[in-house]
């Protein structure tokens, strides 16, 4: 049966662990599609991870299965391994928070824990107590995609780890806001949605480290030459802070989660 199956984890490259998941989901299900999210998240980042799978999840297909293993506590027993049921999706990975944005984006129905015996008397192995993405979560995605109902591979549960991803504040010209993710290019994007950036603003000015920083906002990259500073809606849907052909976060000296203010100015 041809079914989507996405992976997000911070397995990086130069291991073997990716093309494992992926053999154990072949395994069971040749048919099955698979699809490299990404495997670059920064390692044991839950926020990161979470972030990434909310915004990047919701293009895909209804009925894609979407697997994430950023797992720091991988192998404890007070950590389930879960399946998460949405209206679009089903999500797979930790208990640990990293699920969670994206189910309440796309509106979270059930939530179930995996029973690993199950597990193992459907594949045969031995699960190790520290690869759970091959042992548990791939193969539990290849046969939910096989069609294998998921009340026989899982129990439903009352509930899991919330982590929430919370918006930038605004106060009139003021918002106070945070960094959620640096891209490979070094681009700022933060958690100020488009909607609270009123239509006739065309600059704002970010303070962070004790400097107060006039930026333009412009429509793309081309309206600044390369080297100077902008702010623009990226294709997420919030606001990002860039340097054309430049690294914003070496720049602006910033990180994931840290905070800035804002101050906006209208035409």
């Amino acid at each position: 049966m041809k079914r989507i199956i996405t992976l997000l984890t911070d397995f990086g490259l130069k291991d073997t662990y990716v093309a494992e998941m992926k053999a154990a989901i072949y395994s069971i299900n040749p048919e099955a599609i698979i699809v490299d999210m990404t495997h670059e998240i920064e390692r044991h980042n839950i926020r990161q991870a979470a972030f990434i799978l909310r915004e990047s999840s919701r293009y895909f297909p209804e009925g894609t299965i979407h697997v994430t293993v950023v797992d720091p506590g991988v192998g404890s027993k007070c950590q389930k391994p879960l399946i998460v049921e949405t209206g679009k999706y089903i999500f797979i990975g930790p208990d640990n928070g990293v699920l969670y944005p994206a189910a309440i984006e796309n509106k979270l129905k059930k939530v179930y824990a995996i029973t690993p015996d199950e597990i193992v008397k459907y594949t045969g192995r031995k699960i190790s107590r520290t690869f759970h993405g091959r042992d548990i979560y791939a193969p539990t995605a290849a046969l939910i995609s096989k069609g294998i109902p998921i009340d026989e591979i899982a129990q439903e549960v009352a509930d899991f780890i919330k982590l929430e991803l919370k918006d930038a504040t605004r106060e009139n010209d003021i918002i106070i806001g945070e960094v959620l993710y640096i891209d490979h290019f070094g681009n700022l994007i933060t958690n100020v949605r488009e909607e609270m950036i009123p239509e006739n603003c065309r600059k704002l000015t970010i303070e962070v480290h004790g400097r107060s920083i006039e930026i333009p906002i412009v429509e793309s990259y081309s309206e600044v030459q390369p080297g100077e500073k902008l702010a623009i809606i990226g294709s997420k849907g919030f606001l990002e802070i860039s340097i054309n052909l430049g690294n914003a976060a070496e720049f602006f000296d910033l990180r994931e989660g840290e905070k800035f203010k804002i101050k906006l100015h209208e035409i």
